[in-house]
């Protein structure tokens, strides 16, 4: 089959023909694949899963969830997207699998997955794979979002929505780890759930391996609560969280007459003081800055000001604090990265718990991307999922053969194998042991 045309350039003749060889798009993947088998993760997933299945034909639960993770590394955002790799021969050729799943049999795999399989197979999954990273002492950010939906499915609740009024959603908890940044954990709740934060957060711990240290938590006023504030104290754990509107806090700040400029347009104090819940004072430190619009709405009714409080038990300065804290702003764009990119809010199944092993099965892809970043880190910041996947995974090749062996044949005009080596000898190099500090 044959068919003639004319470039749009320079409109010379030109044929377009078919061949049966096997090309794929994703020859990077190769990097991504060697690491998961020089970390042997594939056999960990087949140790771990909570399920086998009984028929000799079926495709092994860990190929489908390979397949899974490599779909979303490559820009699938809907179970549908999938297919597009059930026709990629040389990828199944590169994975060495007797076939890929189709979207039905992703659907199926997650839909075998209640309460007691996510946590058995997702929190050893979670603590293998911090394992095997270098040891650091990190910083927790606590932070919770929102996925749309649009039908009926189980947990999607009307509850506080800022794009969509009585929209039904999911509200997702998440923590993630300091830069390069990581999902610790994370929570797939009803659209109207609130609290459970204690909770989340002693499950999120629990992940973290013993040589991995945690030198301080930032969050927002959604985890402004007595009980968690208890929790971070008892476990000693420095912490830096923005307080909500209480009319206590707000006469302490119309109060503080001593405020340390920070630059022309920022100020600082802080002050001492018991909520009444509370079974103790604590610290409060507040952030005055000046707006440019006095009829913006702010949090005190003080023209031309908004007000930032935030309670610690850290001792250090309220201007560092402060900026300790700001850092925090970090995470706002990984948590879009989650959603826009990597899909973490379009694997939408009707029942909840399989819903929740397909988002968390997300995080984890999220987080194989920041593993591979972090071989290389002369790159510099941590880079968008979508900059990785035009950058290192999109790379033209055929396959081939050679005696009994497959190769692949990386096409140079993406860079080929020479702008891959670095990172596959990096991959194959062994690890250098590092002391958390």
């Amino acid at each position: 089959m044959r068919y003639e045309f004319r470039r749009i350039g320079d409109g010379r003749q030109a044929v377009l023909r078919e061949t049966k060889r096997a090309v794929t798009p994703f020859g990077g993947l190769v990097v991504l694949l060697e690491l998961m088998r020089r970390h042997q993760l594939v056999e960990k997933v087949r140790e771990l899963l909570p399920f086998r299945y009984a028929s000799n034909r079926a495709i092994a639960p860990e190929h489908t969830l390979l397949a899974f993770w490599l779909g979303v590394a490559v820009g699938a955002r809907r179970f549908a997207h999938l297919q597009m790799l059930r026709c990629d021969e040389a990828l199944r050729s590169l994975c060495g699998v007797r076939a890929l799943p189709s979207d039905d049999t992703v659907r199926n795999f997650f839909a075998r997955f209640g309460p007691a399989q996510i946590e058995h197979f997702f929190a050893a999954l979670w603590r293998w794979h911090f394992a095997q990273l270098p040891a650091r002492a990190c910083v927790l950010d606590l932070d919770s979002t929102l996925f749309q939906r649009y039908g009926t499915q189980e947990g999607a609740e009307r509850g506080f929505n800022r794009v969509r009024r009585s929209g039904r959603s999911h509200h997702p908890l998440l923590v993630f780890v300091s830069e390069p940044a990581l999902v610790l954990h994370g929570w797939l709740r009803a659209g109207a759930a609130g609290g459970g934060a204690v909770e989340f957060l002693t499950e999120a711990l629990s992940r973290l391996p013993a040589t991995w240290s945690v030198k301080g938590m930032r969050a927002d006023a959604g985890f402004f609560d007595q009980r968690l504030l208890e929790l971070l104290e008892a476990r000693h754990l420095p912490y830096v969280i923005v307080a909500k509107r209480q009319g206590h806090l707000q006469e302490q700040v119309r109060r503080i007459t001593a405020w340390t400029p920070v630059n022309p347009a920022t100020a600082v104090a802080e002050f001492v003081t018991q909520l009444g819940a509370w079974s103790r004072a604590r610290r409060f430190i507040v952030v005055r800055i000046r707006l440019p619009d006095p009829k913006e709405r702010r949090l005190l009714e003080v023209p031309g000001y908004e007000y930032r409080i935030m309670v610690t038990n850290r001792q250090e300065s309220p201007e560092w604090l402060w900026r300790h804290y700001d850092q925090r702003a970090a995470i706002e764009p990984r948590i879009s990265e989650l959603k826009s990119e990597l899909g973490a809010d379009g694997f939408c199944l009707q029942k909840f718990y399989p819903t929740e092993a397909a988002f968390r099965s997300v995080l984890f892809v999220f987080n194989l991307l920041g593993w591979v970043q972090s071989l290389n880190p002369a790159v510099g910041p941590q880079r968008r999922p979508a900059t990785v996947r035009s950058t290192l995974w999109t790379c033209g090749a055929i396959a081939g053969r050679s005696g009994h062996k497959m190769v692949l044949y990386l096409s140079q005009s993406w860079g080929g194998l020479s702008a891959r080596m670095p990172l596959l000898q990096r991959i194959l190099s062994p690890p250098t042991p590092t002391s958390p500090k």
